[in-house]
């Protein structure tokens, strides 16, 4: 007789799978934390390890699962580098849910996590229950990283009187992490990464040790295709959508969450003030709220909005 493989896919602890890529076959792992309805999270980058977006909010009210992307940490590694697109993020994504056996998903991307979300939800409309879009974009062409540089520069202005060590950062986002070990591009991240937070030099003590904690994998950085761009496909998408943004990201910002929110016939528009690239960090208690709020409201999770 033949048995469901939920209880133990989705039990509490990190998994391994191994899962189809081209002729070959890859090892992915995932992390389940919580319990409730389930949600699966996948983090940014691409290349930064999953530990940053553990949510322990959510944990309390739903059966998180988080995604070690293949090419960081323990998961396994691409036979080219320059496979490392969204659409493969997206194809290894959906093995995952059929692993899981989740008839619908609620998915939560971040950041680069986000852009995969999107391509998942594009390329498997019938498998979405909600959408969580949160500190991304629908495009990151040639226009978007010059946006993005354009805001790393005004955080040096503000802040260089005072923390002369970011005049680097601008130099340090543009660094090709891909040339780079793993130990480099960690370093690159962590060095960076005040500029992904709202005050981070005000809560100093609070976001240091998140900030030594964070991970970088430099092989993923090497992917290689079409800038991503998928405004003219989002109205295809009718799944209940939350696109949340911080109102200071510099990379992510409100304008990309704007034209999200614009594009997606069900989406539903959250901006955080005095919020950077991390709300899940720096405003935990708003931020779960705000995605609880969205799931009770679609329906995902019980109880009124």
């Amino acid at each position: 007789m033949k048995h469901s493989s939920r209880p133990s896919a989705l039990s509490p602890g990190t998994h391994s799978i191994t899962v189809p890529h081209g002729p070959a076959r890859v090892e992915q792992r995932y992390h389940v934390a919580g319990s409730g309805p389930v949600c699966v999270a996948h983090s940014g980058g691409p290349g930064i390890g999953w530990e940053y977006l553990r949510m322990a909010g959510l944990e309390d009210h739903l059966t998180m699962v988080y995604v070690e992307p293949v090419g960081t940490g323990r998961s396994g590694r691409l036979p080219d580098p320059r496979e490392y697109t969204v659409a493969t993020y997206a194809g290894l994504l959906h093995h995952l849910v059929e692993h899981l056996e989740l008839p619908h998903v609620t998915l939560l991307g971040h950041s680069h996590g986000g852009f995969v979300a999107q391509r998942y939800a594009l390329d498997h409309p019938g498998r979405l229950a909600a959408l969580v879009l949160y500190d991304t974009s629908p495009v990151a062409d040639g226009e978007f990283w010059s946006a993005a540089v354009a805001g790393m520069e005004r955080f040096v202005a503000r802040h260089a009187a005072d923390h002369p060590e970011v005049t680097d950062y601008v130099t340090a986002l543009n660094t090709r992490l891909d040339l780079m070990p793993d130990t480099g591009a960690t370093a690159v991240l962590r060095q960076i990464m005040p500029a992904y937070v709202f005050d981070y030099w005000g809560r100093e003590a609070e976001f240091a040790p998140a900030r030594r904690s964070l991970r970088m994998y430099a092989e993923p950085n090497g992917g290689q295709g079409a800038p991503f761009d998928v405004r003219a496909e989002l109205p295809a998408i009718t799944a209940p959508a939350l696109v949340l943004a911080g109102q200071q990201d510099f990379i992510c910002g409100p304008r990309w969450a704007r034209l999200l929110a614009e594009s997606l016939p069900a989406a539903d528009l959250t901006l955080l003030t005095d919020t950077g690239h991390l709300a899940h960090v720096e405003r935990s208690a708003r931020f779960t709220t705000e995605v609880l709020s969205f799931l009770r409201a679609h329906g995902v999770l019980e109880g009124g909005a």
